[in-house]
């Protein structure tokens, strides 16, 4: 199996987004057909096989969810499908390359997802900057009801389901699956406490699945290509491909499909044809601004969820922020702080006040005496806070201390 297989990019350039013809001419929905034949069992099944992980950053394996969300109120009539097209995280942008480039396939990834748990409705919540892709998605979602690929009995078939767009109003807390439904529903963006998750209790209390734009985008290669054709791709812990989306002073910045394991070592001087001319590489922010900063030690470790979760890191959305000699550390971690104080909800007193607390202390003159007491407060918000978004400096904070901590003491 070639190493450069594609499977959320495999369309990108081959095809009109905009045009159903030419999505089936590359095999479009063919896999949705594979899948009215079979039973939501089998579907299910063949997902856990696979070992899909979710890409929206935490890595829960995808058929668990599904399987989950299937098995939750075997008697409820209505069960929901919803993709988090939010995409808030500083640094990445995959999803906008799927959903501008190839609509069509999240459109199947949804549909295969909602018959799989026997949903009946799906929303996809997307930022409302991400102009182009709206229109995308929604010419991609009228023209699927005109040729019978959405509405009542799709394709002949006993299956009905209905799908929508919901704009989001550029809260980053809303990337948050719980926090998200919530704006779904019409109220304010605060996080929920769970449990219960949202396979049990989810959108309007039913049943509901949420994914990622890039997951639903790896389930028909996964239906048309079979578990065992996935699972070869990727590492032992980490299966199929990643989009990373690679920015800083690198030659060829971008967002790139490769299988899970590959190193940034390739990825930065293969890939992206190395450093700009009068700029070294330094280190990197993997997974975005809620992700951790790592030197030139892990320029060999895989990027896969196994491997760096070894060595203290994380990754995330698959964002990498490549920092280099001439970067301002102290002001990036600054205004990382920054962000999350500004992103806080304010519904809880550890994040609210923790939130600003770290942030004021990074724009002071720091002694190696403030970073210890950061990490301890950074700590104390992972513990005590409601949702991920309290819990996000964590990572960043102690990671910049351990990678870059002279950077960040002023001499």
């Amino acid at each position: 199996m070639s190493p450069d297989l594609k499977i959320s990019l495999a369309n990108v350039g081959k095809l009109n987004p905009n045009s159903l013809e030419d999505y089936l001419k590359v095999g479009g929905f063919e896999s949705l057909k594979k899948t009215l034949t079979q039973n939501p069992d089998e579907i299910i099944d063949q997902i856990q096989l696979s070992g899909l992980r979710g890409r929206g950053g935490a890595g829960f394996p995808s058929g668990l969810k599904q399987r989950f969300t299937y098995d939750s109120c075997h008697a409820c009539p209505e069960r929901y499908v919803v993709c988090n097209a939010d995409e808030g995280e500083p640094g990445t942008y995959k999803d906008r390359i799927i959903m501008e480039n190839d609509p069509f396939l999240l459109i199947e990834g949804i549909l295969i997802a909602g018959y799989s748990i026997r949903g009946t409705r799906g929303f996809v919540y997307i930022r409302r900057e991400y102009y182009d892709s709206i229109n995308k998605v929604e010419n991609a979602i009228k023209t699927c009801y005109e040729k019978g690929f959405l509405g009542k009995n799709i394709l002949g078939s006993n299956f009905s389901f209905e799908l929508e767009t919901f704009y989001g109003a550029g809260s980053y807390l809303c990337g948050e699956e719980l926090t998200l439904l919530e704006s779904l529903e019409g109220k304010r963006g605060y996080p929920r406490i769970k449990p219960p998750f949202p396979a049990e209790v989810g959108l309007f209390g039913k049943p509901t699945l949420v994914n990622n734009v890039e997951t639903f985008s790896h389930l028909p290669f996964i239906v048309r290509e079979g578990a065992e054709t996935y699972a070869r791709l990727g590492t032992a812990e980490s299966k199929g491909t990643k989009l990373f989306c690679v920015s800083g002073n690198v030659n060829k910045p971008g967002t790139y499909e490769f299988p899970m394991g590959i190193t940034l070592r390739r990825l930065i001087f293969d890939v992206c044809e190395g450093m700009k001319e009068g700029y070294n590489f330094l280190g990197a922010l993997l997974g975005g601004a809620a992700g951790t900063f790592v030197d030139e030690s892990f320029l060999d470790v895989p990027l896969a969820y196994e491997t760096l979760k070894q060595k203290g890191a994380t990754l995330g959305s698959g964002a990498i922020m490549i920092l280099d000699n001439k970067t301002d550390v102290k002001a990036m971690f600054q205004n990382i702080l920054e962000f999350f104080k500004h992103e806080s909800c304010g519904k809880c007193v550890p994040c609210r006040i923790g939130t600003t607390l770290l942030y004021e202390k990074s724009k002071s003159k720091l002694l190696e005496s403030d970073l210890i007491w950061m990490a301890q407060e950074a700590t104390y918000m992972a513990k005590n806070s409601l949702c991920p978004l309290g819990q996000s400096p964590d990572l960043p904070v102690k990671s910049a201390i351990k990678y870059f901590k002279n950077q960040l003491i002023e001499s």
